[in-house]
């Protein structure tokens, strides 16, 4: 028998039958899932200094277990000093077993690191059922050494689900376990 992430176990077990009761969905595959956890982040200052977007890279594919890759300017902005193609982000992209990986870490390890944590902001979601959170530092992170950090930055984390609307995708993230602030 293979591996199989807690949180896949949970969705297949508890989550969709809580969402199918509490929707009243008809079909099974009515519920919504989770289709990926992308993870990004902006360096503005890699302008000056190419060497930050290696950091921001290793960074990345350490908290996630996955390569992320560097994100390139789509155009010039002379008031930046940026030219179209320079790399100015990193990004790592997960879905499957790796996603709920890096879900299980966040909720368990990483959120509860934060400093007066007292849940996350129900306000990022999209509208069409995507949930974006930031992050402002990357040392909540326990994969993270802080000895070898050369700057403190944050992170964005998009969860993108197959929910249509906002509730749907609000509950959906709850009964996965985000903490989400209550009113």
């Amino acid at each position: 028998m293979s591996y199989v992430p807690r949180l896949r176990e949970e969705y297949k077990e508890k989550v969709i039958s809580a969402l199918k009761e509490e929707f009243s969905y008809s079909n099974i595959m009515e519920v919504p899932k989770l289709t990926k956890i992308v993870v990004s982040k902006g360096v503005g200052a890699a302008v000056a200094d190419k060497k930050l977007i290696d950091h921001a890279v290793e960074e990345l594919t350490t908290i996630t277990g996955q390569k992320a890759v560097a994100t390139i300017s789509k155009k010039d902005v002379a008031s930046f000093k940026l030219r179209k193609g320079m790399p100015i982000g990193a990004k790592v992209t997960l879905r499957g077993d790796r996603m709920y990986e890096f879900l299980d870490r966040l909720i368990t390890a990483s959120l509860p690191r934060v400093r007066d944590f007292n849940g996350i902001k129900a306000t990022g979601f999209d509208g069409r059922g995507n949930y974006n959170l930031g992050i402002t530092e990357q040392i909540i992170f326990p994969e993270i050494n802080i000895d070898r950090v050369n700057r403190i930055s944050g992170m964005d984390i998009t969860f993108v689900t197959t929910a249509n609307t906002d509730k749907e995708a609000k509950s959906l993230l709850t009964e996965l376990g985000l903490p989400f602030k209550k009113n």
